[in-house]
């Protein structure tokens, strides 16, 4: 009884990473015990499962709720949005010049069974369509994108409803985030399941053909991580911002480089939000939004490999080219959540501004799931890291015109 009172007073970042670190050592020692991972799916599985109904439920009542005022803040937190993302690109696109990736492709297919969108105009009618899907069917398939849609839409419809009918939708909003407590109470062992599975199933080997360019998306996403989102929400705060950035890091991007699911980290973020003091009908709306427009990783990913492609091929890149190809990630890259497959699936038509052919493009692609377990990790942690630090970034910038004290 001592121990597990000793343990609940450990704050959560703490068991974590007393978690992480068991699942690391066990991943070592004992590779072939794969019911330890089983923690990690559990885990995953359950924040996956209730995610959809918080967002739609947090979102509506938010909305139905609301006394207004949010107007600039939610201004303020899409410009942030998109700004890192075209930033991201454009790091992605000096550091690529600076070492030059080649991929070895000898005997490697390209993969198959995945339809990557050959225009902008083929994601924008899967964005679109998305917006529009049945309700229930985006609750059921967690897209996002339909949630967000269908949620703001009862929310203003709910805006006239009768004040009890309000009360029971903010009500069940607060039963809904109780159980997310609940389950995030169990992330150290969810997270030495992910952090086992990763170790005893990967290892260091990846590193042996695929270095070069692992190392080339490591850098890149943590000088994004480390100075080019400080730099933004310093210069638009006036404050130092990595009180701030090492808590966003510390507590959403560690959950989120394991379970390398911006939609099971939506709770986390929700929470440390909470934590903050921030407004919960911004952050409840901007939130899930960072999940699908806010994607600084998907964007250095989409930019390095369809330029390791073109260093592969031998195909000649000027820097005007390969800032329109920036461009094109940037944008691109705000329609992940509508494309099956991810970024990955969007090198292909970062690879045909080039001339590439698709099959070459889609070995790359190929490459990218052989090194995915580093490079989704760590993409996941920098897009849903940021959305927490963007979102704290829009709300301390209204604070601080108010002359209110800044937390961190």
């Amino acid at each position: 009884m001592s121990i597990i009172k000793k343990w609940n007073s450990l704050s959560l970042i703490v068991r974590i990473l007393i978690g992480l670190a068991i699942g690391a050592i066990l991943g070592f020692i004992v590779p072939q015990a794969f019911f330890i991972g089983v923690l990690g799916q559990l885990f995953v599985g359950a924040l996956k499962s209730i995610a959809p109904i918080l967002v739609f439920v947090l979102v509506a009542s938010s909305i139905a709720n609301a006394k207004g005022g949010n107007a600039s803040k939610f201004r303020t937190v899409i410009i942030l949005y998109l700004f890192s993302t075209l930033c991201a690109a454009i790091l992605s696109v000096f550091t690529s010049f600076a070492s030059p990736v080649t991929v070895p492709l000898t005997g490697l297919d390209a993969v198959e069974g995945y339809a990557a969108p050959q225009s902008m105009g083929e994601i924008v009618l899967n964005l679109l369509n998305s917006i529009v899907t049945n309700p229930v069917d985006a609750l059921a398939k967690a897209n996002y994108i339909g949630i967000l849609f269908w949620a703001v839409v009862f929310g203003i419809a709910l805006k006239f409803a009768k004040p009890a009918t309000k009360n029971m939708l903010e009500d069940f909003a607060d039963a809904v985030s109780k159980v997310i407590k609940w389950v995030i109470a169990c992330a150290p062992f969810g997270i030495l399941g992910l952090a086992y599975t990763s170790v005893s199933t990967s290892g260091m080997a990846i590193f042996a053909t695929y270095g070069h360019l692992v190392a080339l998306l490591v850098v890149t996403m943590l000088i994004v991580a480390l100075v080019v989102n400080p730099l933004i929400v310093g210069i638009l705060l006036r404050h130092n911002p990595f009180p701030l950035i090492f808590y966003c890091l510390r507590n959403s991007g560690v959950t989120a480089f394991f379970t390398r699911s911006s939609a099971a980290n939506i709770p986390v973020n929700m929470e440390l939000c909470k934590n903050l003091g921030l407004d919960e009908d911004l952050y409840s709306v901007s939130i899930p939004l960072g999940s699908t427009i806010n994607m600084d990783g998907a964007a250095v990913t989409i930019t390095v490999f369809s330029l390791a492609a073109a260093f592969t091929t031998g195909v000649h890149v000027t820097i005007p080219m390969a800032i329109f190809l920036s461009i094109v990630a940037t944008f691109s890259a705000c329609g992940t959540s509508g494309v099956a497959g991810g970024s990955l699936l969007l090198v292909p038509l970062g690879c045909s501004l080039f001339g590439i052919s698709n099959d070459i493009a889609m070995q790359l692609v190929g490459v990218g799931f052989i090194i995915s377990v580093i490079q989704d990790s760590l993409e996941t942690a920098l897009n849903s890291s940021g959305d927490a630090i963007f979102t704290a970034t829009a709300e301390f910038y209204e604070w601080k015109k108010q002359g209110k004290e800044l937390p961190l």
